[in-house]
């Protein structure tokens, strides 16, 4: 059985910060440029907070109906590391309930989707194409929608690595932005073509965001609250589901050695 590992590559350049728009409704690339610095401003938070994540990771059977399911709870935080030229995140969990393990059951692990707003961070934005959509109504609010898709060749926020080897993935999908501030509130991605040369059929992921307001900050940023990945290769069907609850301040001081490894199965 192939052994397929996937995940989003944290490691971002030194920080843009983009001049503000106005509050009129403005062009998408002004509204690009005030998500850009949204997400900068969220990077320097990041390291600042942790919470609490339940996982439930469900093996579906060949009609997509659950085969088998396991639930984890874990204290989850993202450290931020590196100097001015070059950052990196680091995803990382402490486990409260870890699901028990079963012999020939493969299940999937699926890290760092969370952060996949990175795609509108500069250092990934150029490697994508972004169109507008028509505005959506969620919850009484109009939100500003875009559509997105990888430019292949060019970087790439995840990436899939099948016996060692690595292949970027081509990610297309919308995002949805408050108009107002440029903080993304929902993201859906999903592969632009398949990939059965390497055993991948399909990669869909859904991430919602939700304003967090902590002590002693200037202001509210919004924070991933529930985050769903499928993945289907040609014999597995996964299906995992990650809530964010119970945000609070947490600083940190490590010099611990960070690895991306975000996604995989075993």
């Amino acid at each position: 059985m192939k052994k397929f590992v996937l995940w989003i590559l944290l490691s971002v350049a030194c920080l843009f910060l983009a001049r503000l728009a106005s509050a009129e409704p403005q062009p998408l690339d002004l509204l690009l440029d005030k998500t850009a610095k949204e997400v900068s401003l969220y990077l320097d938070r990041v390291s600042d907070v942790r919470c609490t994540e339940q996982v439930q990771q469900i093996k579906l059977d060949k009609n997509g109906h659950s085969e088998r399911s396991e639930n984890g709870i874990y204290d989850y935080f993202v450290l931020l590391q590196g100097g001015e030229d070059e950052l990196l995140l680091n995803e990382s969990r402490i486990p409260k309930r870890e699901p028990k393990e079963r012999k020939n059951m493969p299940m999937l692990i699926s890290n760092g989707f969370s952060m996949l707003y990175l795609i509108f961070h500069p250092y990934y934005r150029n490697s994508f194409r972004f169109e507008p959509e028509s505005d959506e109504v969620i919850d009484g609010h109009v939100y500003r929608r875009v559509r997105f898709d990888h430019i292949p060749g060019n970087r790439t926020p995840a990436a899939v690595s099948v016996r060692g080897r690595e292949y970027p993935l081509d990610l297309t999908g919308e995002a949805w932005f408050d108009s107002a501030t440029g903080m993304i509130t929902r993201i859906k991605a999903h592969l632009s073509n398949d990939m059965h040369d390497v055993g991948l059929r399909s990669l869909r992921a859904e991430i919602d965001y939700a304003p967090v307001k902590l002590p002693d900050w200037p202001q509210t940023y919004r924070f991933p609250t529930l985050a769903t990945v499928e993945v289907e290769t040609l014999r597995q069907h996964w299906k995992n589901v990650h809530h964010f609850t119970e945000y609070k301040r947490f600083l940190v001081d490590t010099q611990e050695t960070v690895t991306a490894k975000a996604i995989g199965t075993q």
